[in-house]
């Protein structure tokens, strides 16, 4: 897979249970936690600090505090006790990671505004550049190749890798450092030097399509990306039909998602999620629009947050699922500090959607399946769902 921006990625990539990233062909397995914000009441994760949950929770501090005394590595032997539980969501991140990740979800990176493949010959190729970064003040040109950074050759090294030596992570070089590119643009080479910037994600994206149609497109649930769905939504011309496009959508903030099915919903249950066994609900604000046509559009790369609105919308009848079946992550994790300032994430319970049906491990299965042309087949289907009947 390719096409998301690695040079626009938060610096570390979380490596367990959220927000998935691709690297040029590289699936990263990392990030959407079904986990609710920090700081925003008392999410779900605090309350289980109390529950049977958090003596999983000891078990890995315990393994990490013991390492430190022994001047081993405390975060190796915490991945090591999550290993061992069997947790297959569950993950440890340094400090570092954790706060790129923090960042990321406020809709901010620190980058320079590239997009890049690693080409068949091992190259570097540079595929798109964002308008108004660093990258594109320079003059820098899809179809570019990337040869060097700060004088390391590129070639042959994996993507992950070039992303470590554009970002600086070695020295956690903050927006505003610079970053000396070698280029090649056919015969011509040449070095430019890039200042890095802090960069938003652009996690909505809206336009409209032929047949008074209005495309959502949510890449992932970041703050703030619940209110330019309904922001988006109430601004749609009366009448037209809607496509929300959670294709490869990897999860994100689940109170996000939960704001963003209140633009399609007029109040109600939104999902149901169980912390030790305890079950607790996510209901929609009242007041949305729950008039205009509505597709949602999925595919293998929808997870988590993304999943819980698709079945949210699903199960309530208030839009038809098109695509392919979905990720299959359904569960809730907390984050929590171990003694030497990283953080261990594991999962403490799991969401099902408004008709109790689970959704990790099992996806959601779309109303009308289709791999090619998905978007033309919602559009014809939101055509149809328009026509008088």
């Amino acid at each position: 897979m390719s096409g998301r921006d690695p040079f626009c990625q938060p610096r570390r990539i979380r490596r367990g249970a959220a927000l998935t990233l691709v690297f040029a062909s590289i699936l990263v397995a990392g990030a959407a936690t079904g986990a609710l914000p920090q700081g925003e009441g008392k999410s779900a994760p605090e309350e289980a600090r109390s529950s049977g949950t958090a003596g999983h929770h000891a078990d890995v501090a315990r393994a990490a505090e013991e390492a430190m005394a022994d001047g081993t590595s405390p975060i190796q032997a915490a991945k090591r006790a999550v290993s061992r539980s069997g947790d297959r969501w569950g993950a440890v991140y340094s400090q570092g990671e954790y706060e790129e990740f923090e960042e990321s979800l406020d809709g901010q990176y620190t980058g320079v505004g590239l997009w890049a493949r690693s080409a068949r010959d091992g190259r570097i190729e540079v595929t798109k550049v964002r308008a108004g970064s660093p990258a594109a003040t320079a003059g820098i040109r899809p179809g570019d190749l990337l040869r060097s950074v700060d004088g390391k050759r590129t070639d042959g090294r994996p993507v992950t890798e070039v992303v470590s030596l554009l970002r600086g992570d070695a020295t956690d070089a903050p927006a505003g450092t610079t970053v000396r590119l070698g280029l090649e643009r056919g015969t011509r080479a040449w070095t430019e030097t890039v200042r890095r910037a802090q960069l938003s994600t652009d996690s909505v994206t809206v336009r409209e399509l032929a047949g008074r149609v209005t495309l959502i497109k949510v890449a992932t649930f970041t703050k703030g990306s619940g209110r330019q769905v309904r922001a988006a939504v109430r601004q749609s011309p009366p009448g037209a039909g809607i496509v929300l496009d959670l294709r490869g959508n990897s999860g994100g903030l689940v109170t996000e998602a939960v704001t963003a099915a209140s633009a399609f919903l007029d109040g109600g249950l939104v999902a149901t999620y169980d912390v030790d066994g305890e079950q607790r609900a996510l209901h929609a604000a009242s007041g949305g629009d729950t008039t205009k046509p509505l597709v949602a559009l999925v595919d293998g790369g929808t997870m988590s947050a993304a999943e819980l609105l698709t079945g949210a919308v699903q199960d309530r009848g208030r839009a038809l699922v098109v695509g392919s079946r979905t990720f299959g992550k359904g569960s809730v994790q907390m984050p929590s500090r171990l003694p030497d300032g990283s953080v261990a994430e594991l999962t403490v319970g799991h969401y099902r959607t408004p008709s109790g049906r689970g959704v990790d491990g099992r996806g959601i299965t779309p109303d009308l399946e289709t791999d090619e042309d998905a978007l033309q087949r919602a559009g014809t289907v939101l055509r149809g769902l328009a026509s008088p009947s």
